[in-house]
């Protein structure tokens, strides 16, 4: 084994495909000549060579362009829908274009039968492979910037910025993707506030992960806040939000849940609409609790016939609302298998050192992420109002977002 090739700790993993019995048997005793570790496997077809791709991935691919069931760069596309194996191309000596062409098509390099020793071929395969890695981590990286600015445009529209103004109100929230890198869900949130002084707050979850659901998630947070700022409440305007959703939606299998909060800091009193989603939980000095309040159906399940009664609950002088989607509660709660749930998401909140808003919300979801370990990979998203209603200093609103 030369220094080049002891760095390498695996054989290479070579397939040939090659019909020729004669032109097989030279290949294999130019690589028995190299110092290459590999192992070879042949086929005699490109369907014989897909299927073992398929069976066994292979590092490298010694592709004749003349095969019974495909010729020339057609051959060389045939294999190349395996995006894991290098391919180099064996042509002859009457095809000085052969060899561009199938680079041109895919293929990492080519070589001319008749003129290949030793030395060159062991070159070619490694030279190859490498190069074939090199292609997929430039497109791993194309495609992790393209996730990235495709996440920066929808977070502008599943989580904008609040129009709160309010000296007493502050809202603080985090948006979690389900999977490493894996672009935003339909799960949005919102708030405003009106000339009233009330504070209005939505958080909702379109059923479906990709484009879909979070192209649905934008459209439905943007007319929420259009027809909230436009004087529609309660069932009105679930109403209207699920026309919209039933108008918009890709597939009649979409529908969305979500839960609408109008904090009255004059009244002291929040009023929840539940729309197939989740019940606030109110924290406060004395512990966190899941409010009790009438469910209505989720919007889209039977457009026209939602009912979503309102709840309306006294608030103490000082605390806050937490609302959030299932991501938050699905995840496993340890090794046993067993759910987090509500009550193990009310016992995290209660354990938590007392801290601001932001912290806090980064610290419960640290936990139930931990807890978890990546077990289960839906999308999660945490809205947290806090007041303080006594409060004679000025309080400045809250508003983040960590992907």
């Amino acid at each position: 084994m030369t220094e080049q090739t002891a760095g390498r700790a695996e054989r290479f993993r070579i397939l040939l495909v090659e019909d020729d019995d004669g032109d097989a048997l030279l290949v294999e005793e130019l690589l028995y000549d190299t110092d290459l570790p590999y192992t070879l496997a042949r086929c005699r077809t490109a369907a014989e060579a897909r299927a073992a791709l398929a069976a066994a991935p292979a590092d490298c691919v010694l592709l004749d362009l003349h095969l019974p069931d495909a010729s020339g760069v057609e051959t060389v596309q045939a294999i190349e829908a395996d995006d894991q194996a290098a391919v180099i191309v064996l042509t002859g000596l009457d095809e000085p274009r052969a060899g561009v062409d199938a680079l041109a098509a895919g293929a990492q390099d080519y070589l001319i039968k008749g003129k290949v020793e030793p030395d060159l071929i062991q070159r070619a395969v490694r030279y190859a492979v490498e190069r074939k890695q090199a292609e997929r981590a430039n497109a791993a990286l194309q495609m992790g910037r393209l996730r990235a600015e495709e996440n920066a445009r929808l977070e502008r529209g599943l989580l904008p910025e609040p129009l709160l103004s309010s000296t007493v109100v502050a809202a603080a929230s985090r948006y979690y993707p389900g999977r490493a890198q894996a672009l935003l869900g339909g799960d949005f949130l919102d708030v405003v506030q009106t000339d009233d002084g009330q504070v209005h707050a939505v958080i909702g979850d379109v059923s479906g992960h990709g484009p879909d659901a979070a192209a649905l998630g934008v459209c439905l947070r943007i007319a929420w806040r259009a027809l909230t700022l436009g004087g529609h409440r309660d069932q009105q305007l679930l109403h209207l939000l699920e026309q919209i959703h039933i108008a918009e939606r890709t597939n009649s299998d979409l529908f969305t849940t979500c839960t609408l909060i109008t904090l009255d800091p004059k009244a002291a009193t929040a009023t929840v609409h539940l729309a197939g989603h989740h019940e606030p939980l109110l924290v406060t000095p004395d512990g966190t609790t899941e409010i009790t309040a009438t469910h209505g159906m989720a919007l889209g399940i039977a457009p026209g016939l939602g009912k979503w009664p309102a709840t309306t609950v006294a608030l103490p002088t000082r605390g806050a609302l937490i609302a959030y989607t299932d991501g938050l509660t699905e995840g496993f709660a340890d090794s046993s298998g067993a759910r987090l749930g509500v009550d193990g998401l009310l016992h995290i909140i209660d354990s938590l050192p007392a801290s601001p808003p932001s912290s806090h919300l980064d610290q419960l979801i640290a936990r139930t992420r931990t807890l978890n370990a990546d077990r289960h990979t839906d999308d999660l998203a945490v809205l947290r109002l806090d007041w303080n209603i006594g409060a004679a200093a000025h309080t400045t609103g809250e508003w983040s977002t960590t992907p």
